[in-house]
């Protein structure tokens, strides 16, 4: 059934492939947080093996509620690994080390990354494509990655 919410098809269309973009690269944080949460070695190693499964958890949550905006704006989120490679700005974690440090460093600069992201789509949600409704849901998101990243960060001083 067609989707009337006051928003052109046009526009739909362009904020969910936005917003397909967005859930690639928060799958792949995912991913990587639970590689973390699953390899991560050393005398911390249970703080920080807790400390990964909290944020792999909210990145979870986030993944849920991101594919569930974009079939709510009538369009079909992306499901499958070849397409979250095909469509994520992240690369996938090929790290050396299995230390703690290693692994914040790396997720800390993919929720940085993401921040610019969700930041620069802010106002073309609420302007240039007429959706409010995104424009203050990502808005949101950007938050929440900022308290994650700041949880990282404070690890690494």
């Amino acid at each position: 059934m067609k989707n009337s919410i006051g928003i052109k098809p046009e526009n739909l269309a362009k904020v969910a492939e936005v917003l397909s973009k967005t859930l690639a690269d928060e799958f792949v944080l995912y991913t990587k947080t639970r590689k973390a949460h699953w390899n991560v070695e050393g005398s911390d190693f249970y703080n920080k093996h807790l400390f990964f499964e909290a944020q792999y958890q909210q990145l979870e949550e986030i993944i849920d509620v991101l594919a569930e905006r974009i079939r709510t704006l009538g369009h079909y989120a992306p499901a499958t690994l070849r397409e979250y490679l095909e469509l994520t700005h992240l690369s996938e974690s090929h790290l050396e080390s299995n230390d703690s440090l290693t692994y914040m460093k790396e997720l800390l600069s993919d929720h940085d990354s993401i921040i610019i992201h969700l930041r620069e789509n802010i106002e073309n949600f609420a302007e240039e494509f007429k959706d409010a409704g995104t424009s203050d849901y990502i808005t949101g998101l950007m938050e929440t990655h900022e308290k994650m990243a700041w949880m990282l960060r404070s690890h690494l001083k």
